[in-house]
């Protein structure tokens, strides 16, 4: 006899609701009684952020919430939405439901700005579905970008890690290869502050900290930190570099992403 025929539909909702959504699709695989449960709203609901709707509400695809709840967490799990007039984008980790974030180039402080002889700003087609423009390194002697987000709005008590997202062009790149760079991440609630010296344009023989992401783009780590923060911190980051002895270009930057870290396999 099948636990649906002993249960109300209601008890088995509150049942796969405090799983996860990976659990959840395994229970709709094994019966069309299960599936008809596991897939409804009250179940995917629970999965969502609480305050899913008003990130919603204020992004470039409010017309999701006429959707049903399971389709608008896998929607939100392969497509990033823009929020904050498309400067940063709003995306669910697929098995957990974690929020993350990516704040783009126009989120961020770089300095200097505001000459086209310094960085412009550019649209690539392979950032089309994210931000509008990324930044582009005409010819600076030094590097300084900055970003910072509140924790409240991260998920709780949760991993994360801190990328630094770009890619160099193939031609014209001058000042990173055989140089590092400095990777900052700062959280003020739990008194963390990480700092990491890397090549974004390493030589075969080097330490490679860089991966492909399979978008188009790269990315290396920042740091990391455990958000058990509360309401009142913020996650500070920034990338640095001031040896003024040598011209740097060709960097494209699309942003910097917090997500939750991965497990070490």
């Amino acid at each position: 006899m099948e636990i649906t025929s002993i249960l109300p539909e209601e008890c088995l909702c509150l049942i796969i609701s405090l799983t996860s959504p990976e659990d959840a699709c395994r229970s709709a695989m094994i019966s069309h009684a299960f599936r008809s449960v596991a897939n409804r709203d009250e179940v995917w609901e629970k999965f969502l952020p609480s305050d899913y709707r008003s990130i919603i509400s204020g992004s470039s695809s409010s017309s999701l919430l006429s959707l049903g709840k399971k389709d608008v967490y896998f929607h939100l799990c392969f497509h990033p939405i823009l929020i904050q007039n498309g400067t940063k984008s709003f995306q669910l980790e697929k098995k957990s439901g974690t929020k993350c974030y990516m704040m783009g180039a126009r989120a961020l402080s770089i300095i200097p700005e505001g000459t086209p002889a310094h960085w412009i700003w550019t649209s690539l087609q392979e950032s089309s579905n994210r931000f509008p423009e990324t930044a582009e390194l005409k010819q600076v002697w030094w590097l300084n970008m900055r970003g910072e987000i509140e924790t409240k709005i991260l998920s709780s008590d949760t991993n994360y890690a801190v990328y630094f997202v770009f890619k160099l062009r193939k031609e014209h790149t001058t000042g990173f290869t055989q140089r590092t760079v400095g990777l900052h991440v700062h959280v003020d609630k739990i008194g963390l502050r990480e700092v990491r010296m890397v090549s974004l344009d390493p030589l075969r023989d080097e330490p490679r900290y860089i991966r492909e992401r399979g978008d188009g783009w790269m990315e290396i780590e920042m740091g990391a930190f455990f958000n058990n923060c509360g309401d009142d911190g913020s996650v500070e980051f920034s990338v640095w570099e001031a040896h003024t002895n040598y011209v740097k270009q060709g960097l494209i930057i699309e942003g910097i992403e917090l997500r939750p870290k991965e497990s070490a396999s």
